[in-house]
């Protein structure tokens, strides 16, 4: 039985799909959501036969946003706890430090739906996914780093264009934009994420760490010689893990 009341979890070969599931309400957002991804997440970092993590959407929608009757609305009515997270952990640094993570989105993306993937390695949109940062429409702001996220994929002036107006966004205008990283067929497009999720996860697990850590850090890094000395590290340490060795081993072998 699944440990799990409002995701799933299916393994395609190496590569674990998480599906947020509460179609009837467009996958909104709660806390148990995020919980429950939290604990999923960890699993497949921790499994060796996992190389990358894919998420996506159950029914029509990918996310639509939190879930305002079960967050917004209790707590106005009094409940403080109502939008508090089940976890403690980090949502962004979690992101940025687990394994290659590819989301499909197969639907709406709205609000903390579109926030909770941009820090992902790679976003996948179907033809028919539409995104927007709604939160201004509700009186509020923008959270998980997204205020830094997004201008690092689309630019100061679309930012600020997106999180003033909470306007709706296409799918094309998103891959114009650089919202998201490519745009497919609506039926494709779980399978596109799981081969581009592949396409990572096969590589040295260390080297993927590191990259990631590396992009991390050195994105908003203004100083280039403190983004070298990082790099530089990095580098070191890659020259001593077994996995280069091997990988000089397989070139001279013709492998």
């Amino acid at each position: 039985m699944s440990p799990y009341e409002q995701i799933t979890a299916e393994r395609r070969d190496d590569v674990v799909v998480l599906t947020l599931h509460r179609p009837e309400k467009l996958n909104a957002w709660t806390p148990r959501m995020t919980a429950e991804l939290v604990h999923a997440i960890d699993a497949a970092a921790s499994d060796d036969g996992v190389g990358a993590i894919v998420v996506t959407g159950a029914g029509r929608g990918f996310c639509a946003g939190a879930d305002i009757e079960a967050t917004f609305q209790a707590q106005l009515e009094g409940d403080a706890s109502a939008a508090a997270p089940e976890s403690d952990r980090d949502w962004v640094a979690l992101v940025r430090s687990t394994k290659p993570i590819v989301a499909a989105v197969n639907g709406v993306a709205l609000g903390v739906g579109l926030t909770m993937i941009l820090p992902f390695d790679r976003i996948v949109a179907s033809d028919r996914a539409r995104f927007s940062l709604r939160f201004v429409k509700m009186g509020l702001v923008p959270e998980l780093a997204s205020s830094s996220f997004l201008p690092q994929r689309v630019g100061l002036g679309a930012s600020s264009d997106l999180m003033l107006s909470g306007r709706m966004v296409e799918a094309s205008e998103a891959l114009s934009l650089g919202l998201a990283d490519e745009v497919v067929a609506h039926d494709s497009v779980v399978d596109v994420a799981v081969e581009r999720a592949r396409s990572y996860g096969s590589n040295p697990a260390g080297a993927l760490r590191s990259i990631k850590r590396l992009l991390t850090v050195n994105a908003t890094e203004p100083d280039t010689d403190v983004v070298q000395r990082r790099e530089l590290a990095a580098l070191v340490e890659a020259y001593a893990s077994p996995e280069h060795a091997e990988a000089v081993r397989a070139f001279l072998a013709r492998r």
